[in-house]
């Protein structure tokens, strides 16, 4: 992780600051803290990309009302936090709910946001414990871990280690179950129950 700004920010003072930066510099607000993201990789960018282009196929198919904006904050309630997911799946209905959705773009009710999928870079850390635990209690019914650099600890994605999607879907307990899914494994996904898609597909992208 990059080192943080040596000031605990409030959210609204977080979303002042985002409006002083340049547009290809990224910032999330973990616990009051601003903290520049890692320039992402080709390869980063194109899975995210695959990601993006699959599911919208997938919405259209099934003639859901979801969308994937390029820019959404999703802030969990109640903290100083705030996070910028790589592939926000929004139902595009719930947003009249969201009052900073208009002037911010940032949700917080999990109801507008059905799946988040984060895919993993240097700091693979933050996805697999700190946004793992604000999603899950934020109630977010699902969220993957695209770890196509196998950058994860052993225990998280196996020994030896090896590229892994981890699936989050949340319980009626309200807790996440995880599965993991590698090499030809086909991805099984609440939100998207028919979805024919292998993990192989998705770290080469062919569909």
């Amino acid at each position: 992780m990059i080192q943080p700004l040596e000031k605990v920010f409030t959210f609204d003072e977080f979303l002042a600051f985002l409006e002083t930066q340049p547009e290809n510099i990224r910032y999330e607000l973990y616990d009051g803290e601003i903290v520049e993201m890692p320039l992402p990789s080709g390869d980063h960018e194109e899975i995210i990309a695959f990601l993006v282009k699959v599911l919208t196929l997938e919405c259209h198919r099934r003639n859901l009302n979801y969308g994937i904006p390029k820019t959404v904050l999703v802030k969990p309630v109640n903290k100083k936090s705030g996070y910028f997911p790589d592939v926000p799946l929004v139902n595009l209905f719930n947003l009249v709910n969201e009052p900073q959705w208009k002037k911010e773009s940032t949700v917080s009710n999990p109801d507008s946001i059905p799946l988040v999928i984060e895919v993993v870079s240097t700091n693979w850390r933050d996805d697999y414990h700190k946004k793992l635990a604000d999603y899950e209690e934020m109630g977010i019914q699902e969220y993957w871990i695209v770890d196509y650099a196998a950058l994860g600890g052993k225990e998280l994605i196996g020994d030896p280690k090896q590229p892994t999607i981890t699936i989050y879907s949340l319980s009626d307990d309200g807790e996440y179950r995880s599965k993991r899914f590698r090499r030809n494994d086909c991805i099984e996904s609440p939100t998207f129950p028919d979805l024919n898609l292998t993990v192989e597909q998705i770290f080469t992208m062919t569909y």
